[in-house]
């Protein structure tokens, strides 16, 4: 059997997340759907992360193993003339027997976006969280690097996955902007559930005024998740990077 890992892009609105569910529409299953035509047997994808309904990926890594003989050059157009257009299979590389998405991924880069304008942009519906009030993005960014290092995280998770720990590595949080769209970056060794969306919120809740930048230590160090800020809208979310061993596979 082959081990092939994909690199596609998603733009998620249409889909309830990444992993497959019974009655719900995912971007696995509707991609399973597509290589079990090409490949002409039932495939089963593993995913670098399991994103949420609503939420897109830029660079998305997934891995399966099939017994078909089909190059991996042809697998992208194979693929994508059975997918809709909403999804892309960009390429495809054939991976060491061991090689699994999700466990040998080293870290991951989200990236949340907002378009801070008085007047709403009809072309980011669902891909950019609209908000109108003024933003100082200088207040942000500070609040941001307050997430950076090794902390506990339960205070920006939400229930619904079970995990051994909520302690986490955050290599960079940043929050930049360009014109009326505000970028927060965030790299981590893995993320909990609603992680990025509660840090979005909380780092909002700081640009208010309802909280000091300094004051998310403290709030990380009670692990209460009623003192940090509500979890931002899926629309705006986007998983941007990867990092792998293998350095084909990194976006």
């Amino acid at each position: 059997m082959r081990n092939i890992a994909l690199i596609l892009s998603y733009n998620g609105t249409a889909y309830h997340g990444w992993q497959v569910q019974k009655s719900e529409r995912t971007v696995a299953q509707t991609l399973e759907h597509g290589l079990a035509m090409v490949c002409g047997e039932p495939i089963h994808l593993v995913g670098c992360g399991r994103t949420d309904a609503g939420v897109h990926a830029r660079h998305y890594v997934a891995n399966f193993r099939t017994a078909s003989t089909i190059p991996t050059e042809r697998l992208p157009f194979a693929v994508n003339t059975h997918v809709p257009e909403d999804i892309a299979v960009r390429a495809a590389y054939e991976v060491a027997e061991d090689f699994n998405a999700i466990g040998s991924c080293l870290r991951k880069e989200y990236t949340y976006c907002i378009y801070n304008s008085r007047i709403k942009d009809p072309f980011y519906v669902n891909r950019a969280y609209f908000y109108p009030k003024k933003l100082d993005e200088t207040v942000m960014d500070q609040a941001a690097r307050m997430f950076e290092g090794t902390h506990d995280f339960a205070a920006v998770r939400s229930v619904g996955s079970h995990v051994k720990s909520t302690v986490r590595t955050v290599y960079y949080c940043r929050v930049a902007r360009s014109g009326p769209l505000l970028e927060l970056k965030v790299c981590a060794d893995g993320f909990l559930y609603n992680m990025v969306r509660a840090i979005t919120g909380t780092v909002l809740y700081a640009a208010e005024g309802k909280l000091r930048p300094e004051e998310i230590p403290v709030i990380l160090d009670s692990g209460n998740r009623t003192l940090a800020g509500p979890t931002a809208p899926p629309g705006g979310l986007y998983l941007t990077r990867v990092w792998y061993e293998d350095e084909r596979l990194n976006g």
